[in-house]
């Protein structure tokens, strides 16, 4: 009988061990199903940050136009209008300056034997030279004013070489004078042939007495 209770003692412990052993291979069966369950779950939020990381904003504004106010000024007048423009335009300043600058007794048109005089009378000579006469960033304005005193009925001739040496299309011109009686006459169709390119707007006349709020509202008036 002591020998039957031993077996059956035997029999039961062993049960018990086996039944641990099973419990504990499914525990951990359990959770390596969990842990490649979550797996994927965290690549796919690694993806998505991934993704948003690849979306850039876009913030980039619109160019704003951009206007240029080019002159060229004998005695000073013509600085002065172009200057008004460009405070009320926002417009950059370019000044056409003869590589030769006129003194006084160049511009004296009563003198027959004056600069002026001479190249009035001999259009070869209405070559003038310009320290520049082309301008960085020119090809990114949309609208080019272009000024000059009246010499003769025509524009100032040392404007031409400007004319002559940029291409205008796509942009609007407008040109100016400055004169103490003559209109502006042919001087803007004039240039416009000369430049063969571009939208070419009606130009104005002042005086040496312009005010800020003639120019505003001749400004105004262009509906640019």
């Amino acid at each position: 009988m002591p020998s039957m209770k031993k077996r059956v003692l035997s029999i039961l412990l062993v049960g018990v061990v086996l039944v641990g052993v099973l419990s504990g291979c499914g525990t951990v069966k359990e959770e390596q199903e969990g842990s490649s369950t979550s797996q994927p779950q965290q690549t796919n939020q690694s993806s998505q940050n991934e993704d948003t990381s690849d979306v850039k904003e876009d913030t980039n504004e619109p160019t704003a136009e951009k206007t240029l106010v080019v002159y060229f000024s004998a005695t000073g007048t013509t600085e002065k209008a172009a200057g008004m423009i460009a405070d009320a335009t926002g417009g950059e300043l370019f000044e056409l300056e003869p590589v030769e600058p006129y003194t006084d007794e160049d511009l004296d048109w009563t003198n027959s034997d004056s600069r002026v005089s001479r190249e009035h009378e001999n259009e070869a000579e209405r070559t003038v030279e310009l320290v520049s006469a082309t301008i960085d960033g020119f090809q990114d304005a949309s609208v080019v004013y272009v000024g000059y005193p009246v010499w003769w009925g025509i524009a100032a001739w040392p404007v031409n070489e400007f004319i002559r040496n940029n291409d205008f299309t796509g942009k609007t011109v407008i040109p100016f004078c400055t004169s103490s009686s003559s209109g502006i006459g042919e001087s803007g169709k004039l240039l416009e042939e000369m430049a063969g390119t571009g939208n070419w707007l009606e130009g104005q006349r002042f005086s040496s007495s312009v005010s800020e709020a003639d120019i505003k509202e001749w400004i105004d008036s262009l509906g640019l």
